[in-house]
């Protein structure tokens, strides 16, 4: 009689599972202004992985669409730590995205923070800027750096 691998199964699926929903995470974002008509819809953030840990890339994911052809433009980030505004890098957006951009696309980012970077809760505020440097869209959302800094085997 063959062995029953059911139960088995079923828990390796399940702790697969909560390991893959631990790894990457959709954040809830907010528009900068509220009620505000902006020409890129926001659809989507994913962050991965979630909680970000020290000293490895994490990549950011903003799903997006519009109606107008985007050919240049770039993304500002702004980052604070609490009250601390920590971090304000400005990106090429068609380094993060295939331009010309129109209709549904993608922008990704990475980063790797440094490893002496404090653990904790922290806002982002994320614009994309036309090639005129009008305002195409603005959300702003929170992300985790973990408690649990990398070890290095040896």
């Amino acid at each position: 009689m063959a062995p029953n691998h059911r139960p088995r199964d079923l828990l390796l699926l399940a702790a697969a599972l909560l390991l893959s929903a631990s790894c990457a995470a959709a954040a809830d974002f907010e528009y900068c202004k509220k009620g505000r008509h902006y020409p890129v819809k926001v659809s989507g953030v994913e962050i991965v992985p979630d909680p970000v840990v020290r000293g490895e890339p994490a990549t950011f994911k903003i799903s997006a669409s519009t109606d107008k052809t985007i050919t240049k433009g770039k993304l500002v980030v702004d980052v604070w730590y609490f009250f601390f505004h920590v971090d304000s890098e400005t990106h090429d957006l068609c380094a993060g995205t295939p331009c010309p951009a129109t209709g549904e696309f993608e922008l990704t980012s990475e980063q790797t923070l440094p490893s002496y970077t404090p653990p904790g809760s922290y806002s982002l505020q994320m614009k994309l800027m036309g090639d005129k440097n009008e305002e195409l869209t603005c959300i702003s959302f929170g992300f985790s750096i973990g408690f649990v800094a990398p070890v290095a085997i040896m």
